[in-house]
């Protein structure tokens, strides 16, 4: 009898903590503040609540670590071109970082030429504002040419991928996950968009706004088609494959003929300037006439304005469309 007496009040007491411990996981998740929290979010989103705008569900990259800065630099519209060229260039600065720099280094550089003479300070105050410009653009199309090359692969593992019998969203995972970056970051990306709710269609434009290649265009237009209209999608990448495959060949033909014409255009551009250092260290009363006397100083610019029309028209004769 004790023993029976014994375990039904065990049972008792077991049946209770779970039912006060069923009261309180309820009341947490049902009344609680996270539950709150999210409820409040969910009315946001959905703009059920009056006097505020509604909210989007989707990421969105940030101008800036302060909210008072990024809602300042969001009323920029001109801004949004900024932030897709970091995005595209891969780096992890927010744009309110960039500009921040941007500032700070013609600053600092206009500290440093105060004692200079007008012409070179002008020259290295300009550098210092197109400096990180450039350097981003220059970010920009190393990456964009690195995806370009990987693209072929992409491609062709996509095939192989999809004649093994893959749904093509899981393809996209796939190859996040075995193609190396940046290509592959590219793709992941746009299957956490799919995964996440988007449709496929709007995936791919997002894709190929982040990148903005012919080749990717064809590779997002074949999908695109062959979702709409049927047919072999496996087929259709490969083709782009060896299109893409091509062109890269004759591209790669081509910057090999003009490569003298290229290095005939870097040794013309940058000998004046050589010759100008040189002759500093040589003789230096004998060339700062030229940045000294008025005359000096008029040739000095007339010379910068020829030196910039002729790499203009040296860049233009170089560059060869594929």
């Amino acid at each position: 009898m004790d023993m029976l007496f014994t375990a039904f009040a065990v049972l008792v007491f077991a049946a209770v903590i779970f039912m006060v411990e069923g009261a309180w996981m309820w009341w947490g998740t049902s009344h609680g503040r996270s539950a709150r929290r999210i409820a409040h979010r969910l009315d946001l989103m959905s703009g059920r609540v009056e006097g505020s705008e509604r909210i989007s569900i989707l990421k969105q990259r940030r101008y800036a670590a302060s909210p008072g800065l990024e809602h300042w630099l969001r009323s920029i519209p001109q801004l949004a071109l900024l932030d897709r060229l970091l995005l595209q260039a891969g780096g992890r600065w927010q744009v309110g970082q960039f500009l921040a720099w941007s500032f700070a280094l013609p600053c600092f550089t206009l500290l440093l030429v105060l004692k200079l003479p007008l012409l070179p300070a002008c020259v290295l105050v300009a550098s210092a504002i197109g400096a990180p410009y450039w350097l981003l653009l220059r970010a920009r199309g190393k990456r964009m040419r690195k995806i370009e090359s990987q693209l072929p692969e992409a491609a062709d593992f996509l095939a192989r991928a999809l004649r093994a019998g893959h749904s093509f969203s899981n393809v996209l995972k796939m190859v996040g996950d075995e193609i190396p970056e940046p290509i592959g970051a590219e793709f992941k990306a746009t299957y956490e968009e799919v995964n996440y709710g988007a449709p496929m269609s709007e995936a791919l434009h997002n894709l190929a706004a982040r990148i903005p290649l012919t080749d990717l265009r064809y590779f997002v237009l074949a999908v695109l088609i062959q979702r709409e209209s049927g047919g072999n999608l496996a087929e259709l990448l490969g083709n782009v494959s060896r299109l893409t495959r091509s062109r890269l060949k004759l591209q790669g033909q081509v910057r090999v003929l003009s490569a003298e014409g290229r290095m005939s255009a870097w040794v013309l551009g940058l000998l004046p300037f050589a010759m100008l250092v040189l002759m500093s260290l040589a003789n230096y009363s004998y060339i700062s006439l030229l940045w000294t006397d008025p005359l000096g100083i008029r040739m000095l610019w007339f010379a910068g304005g020829s030196m910039a029309a002729g790499a203009f028209w040296m860049r233009n004769v170089v560059r060869i469309r594929v």
